[in-house]
């Protein structure tokens, strides 16, 4: 499975299939919350958070591919990705694309 940003893959003749996604909504625990919480007020990276983050978006990727293997595709192309905040602590990650057959 060929994963692109671009609206086409090199040398490649594309059949579009349809739109495919993934999403997850992650959350950190209350501990984590709290010290990444004290973290805010002196400043610097909030990797308990960067780590959620990362988790989510490859478990929204592997969901869109899942997706899009289900529909027989070869690829993906114009994939983005969108976060939105849920609730304090907690994230959605959405992942979108367009399935696409070689010819």
């Amino acid at each position: 499975m060929i994963l692109v940003n671009t609206d086409y893959i090199s040398g490649k003749n594309l059949e579009t299939m349809g739109l495919v996604k993934g999403s997850t909504i992650q959350s950190r625990n209350v501990g984590r919350d709290i010290t990444q919480g004290f973290k805010t007020l002196v400043g610097g990276e909030l990797k308990a958070y960067n780590e959620m983050m990362n988790n989510a978006r490859a478990l929204a990727t592997k969901r869109m591919v899942q997706e899009a293997e289900d529909l027989g595709a070869d690829g993906i192309v114009n994939i983005r990705y969108v976060s939105a905040a849920v609730m304090q602590g907690a994230a959605e990650v959405m992942v979108y694309g367009t399935a696409v057959k070689f010819k």
